[in-house]
């Protein structure tokens, strides 16, 4: 007899509920393509910042430069064997293989030769431009790659005609197109440049190049031979001289040896920027300490013949890079741990919800001999089924999304996402159904007790959450920070989620006896079911935990950005002193003033005079000295918030102030007020003495930064005596130099019209662009916003599985209480009541927990790395600030999409057939 075919487990699961198996793959394919997107676009934005600020940087700090002496002591001709090209191009291979890895260099952009290390005079050719009668000067170079990096605007390359030596007298040389503009030089001229022992040596210029990019390392790294300056002499008064670049060829390298130019061989090595990313840093800065002063540096030295030196720049801009990203780092990581707890909760409740509504299911199976292992095992095949080619789906849209970073952290962000949506059904269902059940108790956390387990958990973490912000609040994120301390918000999270579930029962028993004495029903109902609606310990911690957490990433993370938005207009502000500042070295025209008040945009203008030449008595310093017009400079400092101070504290009735008997009040720094102290002090002006005191002392001033004086110009000039005619030339020196504006959306263009070429304009708005022009920090900026938008989508989500729970009881008991009389208008009522306790105590202990949380840890979050392109470790710290907004808003939401989850439910529940059939002929 043929046994009866059984349809397997997993096929007979996946037909009978295709829509939740479609809901779960779409979860895990989202949840996975984030968690692995991440780590991704992470490596993506700090190799962005490297490399944008290793470009940024000057070629001669990040160039490796290896020089040596040319060859003195040996015999001349193997002197001159040294210096030609091939021996170089043989020493600079040998260089490049004592390289160590991760130290890469870019070949294209590297070169090699000699060149002069003293500036040699052309005293003979008069022909050559001399600006203050002294005579140009040249560095001569016999650089490899010339024909590679130029191209002949004029004449042709240089030649080295036979075998050229140290003997040789006349070469031929080429400049740059800007260097032969600026010295008169074309084909055909002769540089004479001082020879060695006596004579000069020739070199013919037999072409004129331009170089195909000016400001790559082989240009760059010694700029004289790509564009000639203007120096100037020590003397007094200083004098200008012209100093230029001679290019030879690489053959004729050994004449180099016969001037007095002191010439050196050189190997300079550009790093190569394609291979450079921040993991690999410590690497590198060890590669290049291997080279500059260990074992490397021997083997340079043996590959060149000499004592090699080797200098770079590029270690201390290493140490720079890392230490702006261990402060942008910890805080990013921050917003990571948040939403990645967040989405753990939703993974473990999206388990917690399917072994729920299967529980009469699991209770039959078990009742019928059913094993835990073998329940479990199916539920894993089940899951897994789904669960793994959706995680595959969302690993490869991210590795398509993001392109740049390592693979290995993308997949086992996605395994991970994986793994626990596979575990959460099997181990939610086995730990619920570990005993045979006839029937269950109903549930109802307002008489529930916590498990002894329970408590143990809370407590150990209540400690790590405390460990937590004390590590956090003495170390702060600067150090560089560890998990610990990033997960500190979300520890606070899950520790306020425990204490609410604890204290939530206590509300209910208050209240549920003054509402059973109410006429109504409908408010009695609603805190009976809400008392039941969170059953059980862990569905009940759960989504609480999950909003919670989410709500306190979501005000840390607003928070955070609003910061980063307050300290980059800060230092703006203290950039400018206004909204723009218009300046000169000189007086302002009278009527600029007036022009400029009726630029559109322009609400305000204060005139100012700044003087840097006023010297106490004993001369031993000059003090910076800012004369304003005080009413229009008050408004300006309040409205800045640099400084604020009354107008009057500036005023003086005087006559004559400035005089012993009458000192002129000012506005001091802390620093000169410890200077000169409280009482009178004179200061030398135009040779005569004025008498200060100070009235009012301030930590900033929108005029001056740092060190400052500020007075009234009106009581300044009354003080010169400039009111009266026989002073104009007095009256001059206090006419304003500076304008500074406020204004709304100021127009630039127009300002810099009226203003004229010979005066500079500062806009705040170009000031604050400068501090987001690093990929590392606008980067991690927009990581952090969309980690904090992701977090509030995934509460969201929380919310609504939540409510999904317990939609199946919801409906029934709406159906059966129909039946009793009670209207749709009341069912709503009763829906809505019932979801706005838990709404309503999760937004307000997620607001409450995201002020603390702010509170607790913005003593060691350091905000400047974030906010500032240029921050360095030196400067002000910029901490975390409270934001309104930020912690009011997503609770507010939380409410809104509870109370239209539940009226949604009962209008849609309303018109369910069943419910008509029980009500038929109802209106109402």
């Amino acid at each position: 007899m043929t046994p009866p075919t059984v349809a397997p487990w997993v096929r007979t699961r996946l037909r009978t509920a295709p829509g939740a198996a479609w809901a779960l793959a779409l979860l895990v394919a989202l949840t996975s393509f984030l968690a692995a997107v991440f780590p991704r676009a992470v490596e993506d934005y700090e190799d962005a910042g490297l490399r944008h600020a290793v470009s940024a940087e000057a070629p001669p700090r990040t160039v490796l430069t290896l020089t040596v002496q040319a060859g003195s002591g040996q015999e001349p001709g193997a002197r001159d064997e040294m210096m030609r090209s091939e021996s170089m191009r043989t020493a600079y291979k040998d260089v490049l293989d004592s390289l160590r890895a991760p130290l890469a260099v870019d070949r294209a952009q590297s070169s090699y030769g000699l060149r002069t290390t003293t500036l040699l005079k052309a005293d003979t050719d008069m022909w050559l431009p001399r600006p203050d009668g002294l005579p140009a000067e040249f560095t001569l170079s016999a650089q490899s790659g010339l024909a590679r990096h130029s191209t002949v605007a004029a004449g042709r390359l240089p030649r080295a005609a036979g075998k050229v030596t140290s003997e040789t007298t006349e070469v031929e040389g080429a400049v740059t197109t800007a260097t032969a503009k600026a010295l008169h030089i074309k084909p055909g001229s002769v540089i004479h440049v001082p020879a060695l022992m006596k004579g000069y040596v020739s070199v013919r210029i037999t072409g004129v190049l331009e170089a195909r990019d000016p400001k790559a390392s082989y240009w760059a790294a010694a700029p004289a031979l790509a564009a000639p300056s203007l120096h100037q002499t020590n003397g007094k008064p200083p004098s200008d001289f012209w100093v230029g670049g001679l290019l030879l060829a690489p053959d004729a390298a050994p004449a180099l040896l016969g001037t007095a130019g002191d010439p050196e061989r050189f190997w300079q090595l550009a790093p190569d920027l394609g291979s450079l990313d921040a993991r690999t840093m410590p690497a590198l800065k060890s590669a290049l300490a291997y080279t500059e002063g260990g074992p490397g540096l021997l083997a340079v030295r043996v590959a060149t013949g000499g004592d090699t030196e080797v200098a770079t720049g590029l270690d201390e801009f290493i140490t720079g890079y890392q230490e702006l990203r261990s402060r942008i780092g910890p805080v990013v990581s921050v917003a990571a741990y948040g939403t990645g707890t967040v989405a753990c909760i939703v993974l473990l409740m999206a388990g917690g919800l399917a072994a729920e509504r299967r529980r009469a299911e699991f209770t039959v199976l078990r009742s019928r001999g059913g094993s835990v292992r073998g329940l479990a095992g199916r539920l894993l095949a089940e899951t897994a089924v789904v669960a793994v080619p959706a995680g595959a789906v969302g690993l490869a849209l991210a590795l398509v999304a993001v392109r740049h970073g390592r693979w290995q952290p993308a997949v086992l962000a996605a395994a991970g996402v994986v793994l626990i949506t596979c575990l959460a059904l099997p181990l939610r269902a086995a730990a619920a159904h570990r005993r045979v059940q006839v029937g269950g108790a109903r549930d109802d956390l307002a008489h529930a007790r916590p498990s002894r387990r329970r408590t143990v958990a809370e407590l150990t973490l209540l400690v790590l959450a405390v460990a937590s912000i004390v590590a956090l609040r003495r170390r702060g994120t600067a150090d560089g920070g560890d998990s610990l301390v990033a997960l500190a918000p979300v520890l606070v999270g899950v520790v306020a989620a425990f204490v609410l579930v604890r204290v939530y029962p206590l509300p209910l028993r208050w209240l549920a006896r003054p509402a059973g004495r109410l006429r109504g029903v409908v408010g009695y109902l609603s805190l009976a079911r809400t008392g039941r609606a969170t059953a059980g310990a862990g569905t009940a911690v759960l989504p609480l935990l999950a909003l919670l957490t989410a709500l306190t990433t979501a005000a840390f993370g607003g928070s955070v950005l609003s910061g980063i938005d307050h300290e980059r207009d800060r230092a703006a502000v203290l950039a400018t002193g206004a909204d723009a500042r218009v300046e000169s070295g000189s007086a302002l025209p009278t009527a600029l003033t007036g022009q400029v008040r009726k630029i559109p945009g322009v609400r305000d203008v204060s005139p100012l005079m700044l003087r840097y030449d006023a010297e106490p008595e004993d001369g031993r310093r000059q003090v910076p000295l800012a004369a304003v017009d005080t009413a229009s400079y008050a408004r300006l400092a309040a409205r800045t918030g640099l400084g604020a101070f009354p107008a009057k504290a500036l005023t003086t009735d005087a006559a004559r102030p400035g005089t012993a008997a009458s000192p002129l009040p000012v506005l001091a720094s802390p620093s000169m007020r410890d200077v000169f102290g409280t009482g009178p002090f004179s200061l030398v002006m135009d040779g005569e003495d004025i008498v200060l005191r100070v009235s009012a002392v301030r930590t900033a001033t929108p005029a001056l930064s740092d060190d400052f004086l500020v007075v009234d110009r009106a009581a300044l000039a009354r003080r010169a005596g400039v009111d009266r005619k026989a002073n104009q030339g007095i009256a001059a020196r206090y006419l304003p130099s500076s304008l500074l504006i406020t204004g709304d959306h100021i127009d630039g263009p127009a300002l810099r019209k009226a203003a004229g070429s010979e005066v500079s304009v500062r806009l705040r708005a170009t000031e604050r662009a400068r501090y987001v022009d690093s990929p590392l920090q606008t980067g991690a900026a927009r990581v952090y916003a969309a980690a904090v938008v992701i977090g509030a989508g995934y509460a969201a989500l929380t919310l609504l599985l939540a409510l999904a729970r317990a939609a199946p009881e919801r409906t029934a008991l709406l159906a059966r209480l129909r039946t009793m009389g009670l209207t749709r208008r009341q069912a709503r009522r009763l829906l809505v009541l019932e979801a706005l306790p838990q709404a309503v105590l999760a937004a307000a202990g997620g607001a409450l927990t995201g002020w603390a949380a702010i509170r607790l840890l913005a003593p060691g979050l350091d905000l400047t790395g974030l906010a500032l392109a240029s921050a360095g470790g030196g400067g002000p710290v910029a901490q975390l600030r409270t934001d309104a907004l930020s912690l009011l808003l997503p609770a507010l939401c939380v409410v809104l999409l509870a109370t239209a989850v539940a009226a949604g439910q009962a209008w849609w529940t309303g018109r369910r057939g069943f419910v008509r059939e029980l009500r038929a002929g109802e209106t109402s």
